[in-house]
């Protein structure tokens, strides 16, 4: 019995020196080597490491320094300094399923073609790690990012699983080419539902907290959004701006804050913005909201050769469309203040009340041109039901036909000023006058106009002014149809007889003053040049001459 004793005592010793032996070869460049090559010749993975160490006084765990580790022929998945595997006893019944994996010092990145590692574990820790992904809709590049999943077991397209709970800070994180410093982000995640309790972030030199949760069907609700003093420069027009809005999954806003922003882009700038919106959802590129509101005001908004000071506006939605209760601003050193509402059936923008009151405005050289272009798809029409205009001084500088009118004051009712997406004046009363004004060289003291308009015509019921010593008077109807048929009468009286000279009439071989009687047709239609229409007659008297002229397509027919 003593010598089956011996050797199997001898055994026990020559397999204890083997297992020894394993275990400190392992722990060398030798053993990680060896350990390296059997995982990349025997899996679809290849892996690299420097060394492999264990410590007694903590058995079940495993560090691997220097580590490598991805799919062969391709770009590594993980890189890091230090990679320390927790043991447990699920190892002996799934080899990849860890206590904990802590991923130290190096990068991580993250594909959507399936799993980024081919491992889970109970918990997986990183410090200090770098997290890219590249690819997808929201290309993400994140440092120094300490944090914990608990558990983690990635499935294919999602590297965080479908049933955990996490907690990540990012000293920089750049998401979908936007950099924020000092990120923080908590929540979790069930069977493809989306908890983010806890978002937070300098960005653009200011700060953004929020909390929101993504269902199953990839619809968004956030409760909150706050945005503070954020300072954001971008290249986009205003448009480019807002459209990344249109391509936005389906997101409901409880609310969003915005205090003391600053935004700049191509051609726009708004300054010193507080915004608070409640209670909308984004779809397909469209707004909803049942009890919505959004109330904003900011030092300035410049949009082009547009420049509001002071705007403010409050808003509240409805499924009907949009209660405009207030908008107010300076503007070109005056003021401008309206309320009313826009009705989503029709696309009709009322406008209760609109009040333009010592403004100096010059107007853009191509304002006809605007005037005639259709309104955008969103506004097919627009009415004021009361109009009102107090000391304003409206300037055209084109040179083909200048004109300016000082303190002109102006009152409306019931304009109705676009329809089918076409400016015009298609119904209402207007009427407006003005201290002084210049028509293309003609100086002119209190001119007035006078109009009503309905579906079928434009009937100028007064048009007058004092010109020197004299006066004129003209009544004038034009056509709501495309042709825009034109018929005016001007009287003139004392006035000079080659008043008519700078407007478009030939020259009058008279001089000094006299009684002018004018009474032309012609068309207004757009597109068309107007002087090849007009057919007229005028009479002049001065100083006991007098003599008429007759203009047929434009052109002088007969003179004396």
């Amino acid at each position: 019995m003593k010598l089956p004793g011996k050797i199997l005592l001898t055994l026990l010793l020559v397999l204890l020196l083997i297992v020894v032996t394993l275990y400190v070869l392992l722990q060398t460049q030798w053993g990680a080597g060896w350990v390296s090559r059997a995982v990349t010749q025997h899996t679809n993975y290849q892996l690299a490491f420097s060394k492999l160490e264990h410590n007694f006084s903590d058995p079940a765990q495993l560090i691997l320094n220097d580590v490598s580790f991805g799919r062969k022929a391709a770009p590594a998945l993980l890189a890091a300094r230090h990679v320390t595997l927790t043991l447990s006893s699920a190892q002996f019944t799934e080899p990849h399923h860890f206590a904990a994996i802590q991923l130290e010092e190096g990068t991580l990145r993250v594909t959507d073609n399936g799993a980024p590692l081919p491992f889970a574990a109970d918990r997986l820790q990183l410090i200090k790690m770098s997290v890219n992904r590249l690819q997808g809709e929201l290309p993400l590049v994140a440092q120094q990012v300490n944090g914990g999943i608990v558990p983690w077991q990635p499935v294919a397209g999602d590297v965080i699983g479908t049933d955990a709970s996490f907690q990540m800070s990012a000293e920089l994180l750049e998401l979908n080419g936007i950099p924020a410093r000092n990120v923080f982000l908590q929540g979790r995640i069930s069977k493809q539902q989306l908890v983010m309790s806890n978002v937070g972030a300098d960005v653009a030199l200011g700060s953004i907290t929020a909390s929101a949760q993504r269902d199953a069907q990839g619809t968004w609700q956030v409760a909150n959004l706050r945005l503070n003093s954020i300072r954001l420069q971008t290249s986009d027009s205003l448009s480019g701006f807002f459209s990344p809005l249109r391509r936005l999954p389906p997101v409901h806003f409880d609310r969003i804050d915005v205090t003391g922003a600053r935004l700049e882009g191509a051609d726009w700038a708004v300054t010193d913005l507080n915004l608070a919106l409640k209670d909308l959802t984004l779809r397909n590129g469209e707004w909803e909201s049942d009890e919505g509101s959004l109330s904003m005001n900011a030092r300035s908004f410049v949009n082009g050769s547009l420049q509001l000071n002071d705007p403010i506006l409050n808003m509240t939605f409805s499924p009907e469309g949009v209660s405009l209760t207030q908008f107010s601003s300076r503007w070109v050193n005056g003021l401008i203040r309206t309320s009313g509402k826009w009705n989503r059936s029709d696309k009709k923008l009322t406008l209760d009340e609109l009040a333009i009151a010592g403004i100096e405005y010059t107007l853009p050289l191509n304002w006809r041109e605007r005037w005639m272009k259709p309104l955008p798809e969103w506004l097919s029409a627009v009415e004021i039901t009361r109009f009102e205009a107090n000391r304003n001084l409206i300037i055209d500088i084109n040179p083909a036909f200048p004109f300016q009118m000082t303190a002109l004051d102006g009152s409306g009712k019931n304009l109705l000023l676009a329809r089918q997406r076409q400016w015009g004046i298609w119904s209402g009363n207007l009427r407006f006058n003005a201290a002084e004004a210049t028509f293309n060289r003609v100086d002119m003291r209190h001119p007035s106009v006078a109009l009503t308009a309905d579906d079928n015509t434009i009937n100028v019921t007064e048009m007058s002014a004092f010109i020197q010593a004299g006066m004129v008077e003209s009544l004038a109807t034009v056509s709501q149809q495309p042709q825009r048929a034109l018929s005016l009468t001007l009287q003139g009286h004392e006035v000079p007889v080659n008043l008519l000279q700078n407007w478009g009439w030939p020259e009058v071989p008279l001089s000094d003053k006299g009684e002018l009687r004018l009474k032309i047709t012609g068309s207004l239609a757009a597109e068309t040049a107007m002087k090849p229409t007009v057919n007229g007659i005028l009479s002049v008297s001065s100083d006991e001459k007098s003599l008429e002229q007759r203009l047929q397509a434009g052109q002088l027919v007969s003179a004396p």
